[in-house]
Formats: structure tokens, sequence, C-alpha cells
């Protein structure tokens, strides 16, 4: 019986979304590069991209511009830059 590679780390796309926000708060701006040093790799590669896309629609996080990426295997290609969503009358953590 095989199973599918997504279904091995149920717990990753929470753990994903906390760390983006502890991330946030604990940086102006925090890119995928930053998620990947702080976690587990992903059981697939796409939910990455997925778990900004979660943060940013509960509204935790808004997308900040774009920068190149260290990471030799993108050939300094460009990533998405996020910083952490004030709420405007709400005092700042």
């Amino acid at each position: 019986m095989t199973a599918a590679a997504v279904l091995d780390d149920t717990d990753w796309p929470g753990d994903a979304i906390a760390t983006i926000v502890a991330l946030s708060h604990a940086q102006s701006i925090v890119t995928a590069e930053d998620l990947a040093r702080e976690l587990r790799k992903p059981p697939h590669p796409n939910m990455v991209g997925a778990a900004f896309s979660a943060a940013r629609a509960q509204k935790l996080i808004v997308a900040a511009g774009y920068t190149t990426s260290n990471t030799p295997s993108r050939h300094h290609g460009v990533i998405r830059t996020w910083r952490r969503r004030i709420n405007k009358g709400v005092a700042a953590a």
C-alpha cells in the first residue's frame, strides 16, 4: 500500500503558519528562505507558497515587495517578501 507523501506530515501547514507569524514579529521582512531556515522541509514544495497564501488570507501578513534569492538552486531568482499586518486601532505587540 502506498500513500501520498503529502499526507506524511499533516502538522506542517499549521506549523508553517505559526513560524511565519513568529518570524514576522521577530523581523521586519519575511521570505520563504526564512521559513526554510526555521522549519523542517515541507512534504511537498508547493506547500511553502500555500502557507504564505493561507497566512495572507488570515490577514496575518501582507506582501511587502520582492527581493532576490540567496539559495544557490534558485540562481538569484525573484522571491516575494512579506511583513506583519498591522491593524489600525490595535496596538502593535
